[in-house]
């Protein structure tokens, strides 16, 4: 499948499942914590500056925004997780949003991937864990991204990526892919895992 990825836009944003999108083209979610880097990898995957709006805030966001590619797939930008300041309401709204996504879609057949970001310096929270099993349980196909990869050195990078993978996912299949939206590595080879995820 080719896709115009220059071929963007924000095509929703849902703050209620009803909200959600009925068609059944494919669709991509990104999963993380607050400040992981979920906007700024979308930018850099649609190869552009702002679409995804980088909050100054972590943790604002409590909707869910569907960028429509290409016509022919959806990047769905899950709202960010696992930060302190955010009111017990909020964190209930997350939560309550986040889990009819999963659940409740009307289109639920159409989630082909879901991309679970991991900052490589601090490694997978509880949080992060706690997702990962969710759709390990569920049998949700995901990937696991490690971003910010452009804040270690080579040597730092392959080093860290050897000791996540041994401390939190081995033998289990999982593999780690390292991503800068600094410098765009781990481009190419997402959005080949997104292409094969919904070919």
């Amino acid at each position: 499948m080719k896709i115009n990825v220059n071929n963007a836009d924000i095509a929703l944003t849902a703050g209620h499942q009803k909200q959600f999108p009925r068609d059944v083209r494919p669709q991509v979610a990104l999963s993380g914590r607050s400040n992981v880097g979920k906007s700024s990898l979308i930018n850099t995957l649609l190869g552009r500056k702002s679409l995804a709006r980088v909050s100054s805030a972590p943790g604002k966001t409590i909707t869910i925004n569907f960028y429509n590619v290409d016509k022919k797939i959806y990047l769905v930008d899950l709202p960010g997780y696992g930060y302190a300041k955010r009111s017990m309401d909020s964190k209930r709204s997350w939560s309550s949003l986040t889990e009819d996504y999963f659940v409740k879609n009307p289109s639920s057949d159409a989630l082909k991937l879901v991309i679970q970001l991991i900052d490589i310096r601090t490694g997978p929270t509880d949080d992060d864990i706690m997702m990962i099993n969710m759709m390990i349980d569920n049998d949700i196909p995901f990937v696991v991204v490690a971003t910010k990869t452009d804040k270690l050195s080579k040597t730092a990078l392959e080093n860290r990526l050897a000791e996540l993978q041994h401390e939190y996912f081995e033998g289990t299949g999982i593999e780690i892919m390292p991503f800068s939206s600094v410098s765009r590595a781990g481009k190419d080879e997402l959005w080949k895992k997104i292409i094969d995820a919904i070919s």
